[in-house]
């Protein structure tokens, strides 16, 4: 829980150029500046990225933590096989001993999995490998999956060394922040960046339900809008579902291991219901703390679906899981297609 005030904290200064905010910027200037000669590598030629025989899309931030990637890579998976397509999904796992590539099943610790890839696959039933480099854990997924015609790298965009074909930058409500890099603000990379190997090509543009659409980016990119709210119903280990609005009149705990927390309870709130406390963790926080603030909650408790994949041993009865609702708009889809084209064989 210090974990979480801390990143509190930082992500309140980073959306401001206070005092705080100030004493990092030679910090954010030695970032840009490392940043930069590793662009130079690239744009010189002196390291080339890997090309794959398939077309990639990068899913990816351009800000730091919850801005909404997860849940857009599912909705991308998910229309892209409606269209035809047979995708993989590359990633790197964050938090892995081991950077090794490794399939991920739906069995598969979390610990040896991360708690994204695993949700991904588990949602979307394609085949999902995660590696520190992304290229050869797309080659490994390539060669254990034939029928793969397309890959999905979920949290890429600074990941320079996996040519791509197609790059999507998905930002929340906070926008750009301050402006700044990191450590300094909340970007990973500069913006706009158009003369970056990877810059984004599109921009999906993410706001909760009912709340007035996110202000628009510099840069001049294709920008696309989504409404994000809770799903009517909640599910629990093992994939028995419930109304939400049953917990309506009961207090209930609220516990999340994600880069927003609060974020997460407004949105129980906003559904009117009644949070008796809330346990906010760092995001993604390891499954023992996790356990330990679900075994010393009292009440029903609601998670994220982030975090009921590290809870899968609980034996509480009466944890549940409230699935984050994305809702796009078509035109990006039509985005996406016109870029891609028509399926491979």
């Amino acid at each position: 829980m210090a974990r979480a005030r801390l990143e509190a904290c930082w992500r309140a200064l980073s959306l401001r150029r206070g005092p705080a905010a100030r004493l990092l910027l030679p910090l954010a200037w030695l970032y840009g500046a490392l940043l930069a000669a590793r662009r130079s590598a690239y744009q010189s030629g002196r390291r080339q990225p890997t090309r794959l025989p398939v077309p990639v899309v990068v899913v990816g931030n351009v800000v730091v933590g919850g801005a909404g990637k997860t849940p857009t890579t599912i909705a991308l998976v998910e229309h892209l096989k409606a269209r035809g397509w047979r995708p993989g999904v590359v990633s790197r796992g964050h938090g892995r001993a081991d950077g090794s590539p490794q399939a991920v099943h739906t069995d598969t610790d979390p610990a040896l999995a991360g708690d994204e890839p695993l949700l991904i696959h588990r949602a979307s039933g394609v085949p999902v490998w995660v590696g520190r480099a992304r290229a050869h854990a797309a080659a490994a997924l390539l060669q254990a999956h034939a029928e793969v015609n397309l890959i999905v790298c979920d949290d890429g965009l600074q990941h320079w060394a996996l040519a791509s074909d197609l790059r999507v930058a998905v930002f929340d409500d906070r926008g750009l922040g301050n402006g700044w890099l990191l450590p300094a603000g909340l970007l990973r990379e500069p913006w706009p960046s158009s003369d970056a190997p990877r810059a984004p090509q599109l921009v999906l543009r993410q706001a909760p339900h009912g709340a007035p659409p996110p202000a628009a980016l510099p840069g001049g990119l294709p920008s696309f809008q989504a409404q994000r709210s809770l799903g009517t119903h909640v599910v629990n280990a093992q994939g028995e579902r419930m109304a939400l609005n049953a917990f309506a009149d009961q207090a209930v705990t609220a516990v999340a291991g994600i880069a927003r927390p609060e974020a997460f309870f407004g949105m129980l709130r906003g559904r009117g219901l009644r949070l008796a406390a809330t346990v906010a963790l760092g995001d993604h926080a390891e499954a023992s703390a996790l356990a330990q603030a679900v075994d010393h909650a009292t009440g029903p408790v609601l998670c994220t679906e982030k975090d009921l994949v590290k809870l899968a041993g609980t034996p509480r009865q009466d944890l549940w899981a409230v699935p984050l609702v994305l809702d796009i708009d078509p035109a990006f889809f039509a985005a996406i297609d016109e870029r891609l084209g028509p399926p491979r064989a």
